[in-house]
């Protein structure tokens, strides 16, 4: 019980993502239905427009879980991602105030 690890500085970097979860995987595409330019990450992205992609119409979780924000630099509503296809907005976000998603990292679980 005296062992400590450093979750936060392991986060900070990016280090010991598979350690807990598995690896992280998604792929964003600009159009509905998995149509149009597509992106595949395994690591967070802070602003979509990096990868040139106006915006992220559809979305294919292979290996996750991921938060999506609606603004880039992680800011503004937050979207949950669990392992799944998402093939519009509507599918995995039931917000009313927005219809954009911006930027994106893979959601840490630390138990």
């Amino acid at each position: 019980m005296t062992e400590q690890q450093s979750p936060p500085e392991q986060m900070a970097t990016g280090e010991g993502a598979g350690e807990q979860g598995g690896n992280y995987k998604i792929t964003i595409y600009e159009l509905e239905n998995f149509q149009g330019k597509k992106c595949e990450l395994t690591e967070e992205l802070p602003n979509i427009i990096e990868k040139d992609l106006e915006k992220v119409g559809s979305i294919q979780v292979e290996a996750g879980p991921w938060l999506g924000f609606e603004r880039q630099g992680f800011a503004g509503e937050q979207f949950v991602l669990e392992k799944g296809d998402y093939p519009r907005w509507d599918s995995w976000s039931n917000s009313h105030s927005s219809d954009s998603l911006m930027s994106i990292r893979p959601l840490q679980i630390v138990s």
